[in-house]
């Protein structure tokens, strides 16, 4: 599927071998990593499910030698292996990271690790087990400080594998230091590192969000400290549920300024985030410019007229090597039902003290449609930006499936925005970046920011998608989903699989072409690794009456509510004797006596 809207050109990446779309099956939650030393080769990272008709997903990925004109999907890094919140990264080499959450028979929920590709992503090798966490996250240092070529990571602690929340990795990787907890608990955000090798983290805590500085993670034989802890305004809070069903309305960004400009070293943070009084979200930003010491106080960056109705969900953003800073996100400002979106973008060349006009750069799509058994359309989407542009992967519903909810399904796409305009295929190479470490924060006040440009090109839709061939599954019934604004952020546990893997030696698979949509995987010949067989799991029967109404099932003995408008209410699992539960909340555990009578 190619979606053309005006100037700028989305190209499908989960796709069989001529291709084309594979009907049937769903993708969403990308992340994409680029290779410094060939801005044509790209990886994206993403949750691959092989029905719609299941919640069970894996590992997929997908990569480009052409600058995003085409994708080849080789399959997942495990078959029948439940994968989630994928994360990818591409160091300074052109060596390509991939950071897996998984869970198995052995009930080894939320941990993760990651996995190396040395061949511009064709085949991966899988590095040692990373601790990890629900929603966990990472980064590489790629400047040239003693912290090189190091590995930082950390999750949320109430859903973690085995304990704390950060870890790092000193050989790329392979292995990772015993976890240890981070200050205010911070969860659900991204780390970068700046010219000296400071480390920083940005999340969200309780109903706001913190800004963490280590100045000696990057010291291997010590034990990372937290020097620094910086409340941030982003003048709201995250939330769950609204527009995305039982998913996030979007994460916390933070990104470094490695330019060597007078923006070098500024930290930037962003979230979609729900006002207060307010029940849709907006993209908010701010900015340190004294090494996360203190931020200014918090940018809206959609600038649309009638914002306080209107979602504005899934914010992203990636500076360039020239200080640029591009944000990306869905929007329902066009959308006379408010749910339908389209991906926007907006940059600033001033450090983030102004910022251009917001262009629309995809077709609006349902995202509620094409739901694959797991109502939401992933958590996130991730942009990587060079000297010209910014490369951008998202999830959007363009394909048609009658068989789908909504008449849809969820594919993940790549398009090339930039400043000018123009939807370049193929970016120019940025040189390597020759950044110098600055010993002192630069102030706002040393550089005169540069004005915004107001855009010269209004893009307008030019393209209808095409209807599938009719799926050769047997149709199910379309659920009618309404989302209801929700106030307060819970963490959803990701990976509880529902689905019985069957076990298999092969670490890969090759779509084949075929003239019917279905998927056939094939051993992937260029694998360097061959995981060991996972045993067959066998399911486990419920032990107990259904005694809520609206209980729903996520597999492992874990269980939620979702009332009839959608809400989703609780967490809990059954204890040996079905008359007792344990629920779960953020940071808390409460045990209840239930009966038949009372329930």
């Amino acid at each position: 599927m190619i979606s053309q809207f005006g100037v700028f050109t989305s190209y499908q990446a989960n796709v069989d071998a001529n291709g084309n779309n594979i009907l049937g099956d769903a993708a969403n939650e990308p992340s994409i990593s680029v290779d410094p030393t060939n801005l044509n080769k790209m990886v994206i990272g993403w949750r691959q499910f092989d029905s719609i008709q299941s919640d069970f997903r894996e590992a997929g990925w997908g990569y480009t030698t052409d600058g995003g004109v085409h994708w080849t999907f080789p399959g997942v890094l495990e078959n029948n292996v439940f994968r989630s919140d994928p994360v990818s990264h591409c160091d300074e080499t052109g060596k390509f990271f991939y950071l897996s959450l998984k869970s198995d028979q052995a009930q080894s929920f939320f941990c993760d690790d990651v996995w190396n590709s040395i061949n511009s992503g064709q085949s991966w090798m899988q590095g040692g087990p990373g601790h990890g966490g629900d929603k966990e996250w990472f980064t590489i240092d790629t400047t040239n400080g003693m912290g090189h070529g190091f590995q930082y990571q950390f999750w949320t602690g109430f859903f973690s594998c085995d304990t704390g929340e950060f870890t790092r990795s000193t050989d790329g990787g392979l292995t990772w230091m015993t976890p240890i907890n981070i200050p205010n608990s911070a969860r659900t955000g991204t780390l970068d590192v700046d010219t000296n090798g400071n480390l920083f983290v940005g999340g969200s805590v309780g109903s706001g969000f913190s800004c963490l500085r280590s100045s000696n993670a990057q010291i291997g034989n010590q034990t990372p400290t937290f020097d620094r802890t910086t409340t941030v305004n982003l003048g709201g809070s995250l939330i769950q549920g609204g527009i995305n069903g039982i998913g996030l309305c979007g994460q916390t960004f933070l990104v470094v300024d490695r330019s060597g400009t007078a923006t070098n070293n500024n930290v930037y943070m962003l979230a979609s985030v729900l006002p207060s009084g307010r029940s849709t979200t907006d993209v908010m930003f701010a900015r340190s410019t004294d090494s996360g010491l203190t931020f200014s106080a918090p940018h809206r960056i959609n600038d649309d007229p009638n914002f306080q109705n209107k979602w504005h969900w899934f914010g992203t953003l990636s500076v360039a090597p020239n200080a640029r800073i591009d944000v990306v996100w869905y929007d329902t400002r066009n959308a006379t039902n408010n749910i339908d979106s389209q991906l926007f973008y907006s940059w600033s060349t001033d450090g983030g003290l102004s910022w251009a006009p917001n262009v629309a750069v995809s077709n609006p799509f349902n995202p509620q449609a094409g739901f694959p058994n797991n109502q939401k359309i992933g958590d996130y989407i991730t942009i990587v930006s060079d000297n010209t542009g910014a490369n951008v992967a998202y999830a959007a519903t363009f394909n048609v499936n009658p068989n789908a909810v909504g008449g849809h399904e969820q594919d993940v796409y790549y398009v090339r925005v930039s400043p000018s305009g123009g939807s370049t295929p193929t970016p120019t190479p940025t040189p390597t970046a020759t950044a110098t470490p600055t010993s002192t924060a630069t102030a706002t006040a040393t550089f005169t920011p540069t004005p915004i440009p107001t855009a010269t090109f209004t893009p307008t839709p030019t393209f209808t998608p095409t209807p599938i061939p009719t799926a050769t599954h047997t149709p199910t019934p379309t659920p009618t989903f309404t989302p209801t604004p929700t106030a307060t952020f819970t963490p959803t546990p990701t990976p509880t699989a529902t689905h019985t893997p069957t076990a298999t030696p092969t670490a890969t698979h090759t779509p084949t072409a075929t003239a019917t949509a279905t998927r056939t995987p094939t051993p992937t010949p260029t694998a360097t690794h061959t995981p060991t067989p996972t045993p067959t799991a066998t399911a486990t029967p419920s032990l107990h009456p259904a005694f809520f109404s609206g209980e729903v099932a996520l597999g492992n003995g874990v269980y939620y509510l979702q009332f009839p408008n959608g809400n989703v209410f609780g967490y809990y699992s059954y204890l040996t004797d079905p008359h007792w539960t344990i629920s779960f909340t953020l940071a808390q555990a409460f045990l209840f006596r239930i009966s038949t009578t009372s329930a």
